[in-house]
């Protein structure tokens, strides 16, 4: 982002802030690398304190009403209490982890729509607090998401669409307030199927792996064969055909049901 102009806590002249990613392509469980930038106006000013966060823009539903809503899932200090001289630049280099949980914003190099993830950054200034703009970020989906991500495509299904939903996925580790859902539009060869959701919760050494079908005329709930959660190792993950795997899947379901 540019410069941005600070609180000025003694008046007219004050400071003025850049926040640079180094890198801004991560995957889930990665570290984003840059520094932010203070640059003094004609006052020296005191900072109480920076620190930098993650932020994503959220659906959450209420009622009839679904609404988008920023919300924050993490924040690191980086900073205690410094003085910008008048006219000083200060530099401080970070490096923010990126939970493994984080949502991908990439697939295959394409960045997918509505998917807002990137840094804030926050600075105290004399008893007031000034947050910065959002710096974007783009997680790219680790090996073993990918290799899920590629079995669908082996299939024959297409991308649909991808949000992240408030919310918990019962029965996963899931520990951030929101999930992310990946919609696949199916081949004709699935006739009887609307579409599947796909969603990722990962953590440092294997992740829950959700998928929901949606056949048409209905949507299936959680417990009935149409929803599957299987655990995939970040590490062992080659060592299964996931486009036989999930083949088989939906085979089993749409032959009980009479739909394929």
């Amino acid at each position: 982002m540019g410069f941005k102009k600070l609180l000025a806590s003694l008046g007219a002249g004050g400071a003025n802030v850049e926040t640079v990613l180094t890198e801004s392509n991560v995957v889930p469980g990665g570290v984003v690398q840059g520094e932010v930038r203070i640059e003094g106006g004609s006052v020296p000013q005191e900072i109480q304190g920076l620190s930098l966060g993650l932020q994503a823009r959220v659906e959450v539903e209420g009622g009839d009403q679904e609404t988008k809503q920023d919300v924050e899932f993490g924040r690191t200090q980086i900073g205690g209490s410094f003085t910008v001289q008048a006219g000083a630049v200060h530099v401080v280099p970070f490096g923010l982890e990126i939970p493994w949980e984080t949502p991908v914003t990439c697939i295959a190099g394409q960045q997918l729509r509505g998917m807002d993830i990137g840094v804030t950054t926050e600075l105290a200034i004399a008893r007031a607090v000034d947050s910065g703009d959002l710096d974007p970020i783009n997680v790219h989906p680790l090996p073993a998401q990918q290799a899920i991500l590629d079995a669908f495509v082996r299939l024959g299904f297409r991308f649909k669409n991808a949000d992240m939903e408030r919310g918990h996925i019962r029965g996963t580790r899931q520990r951030l307030p929101f999930y992310q859902e990946i919609e696949f539009l199916p081949p004709q060869q699935y006739r009887g199927l609307n579409q599947v959701e796909l969603s990722f919760v990962a953590d440092d050494r294997e992740m829950d792996v959700v998928l929901e079908m949606d056949k048409r005329g209905g949507l299936f709930s959680e417990g009935s064969d149409s929803y599957r959660c299987f655990v995939v190792g970040l590490d062992d993950y080659r060592n299964t055909d996931w486009a036989a795997y999930l083949n088989q899947w939906l085979a089993d379901v749409g032959g009980r049901r009479n739909w394929l």
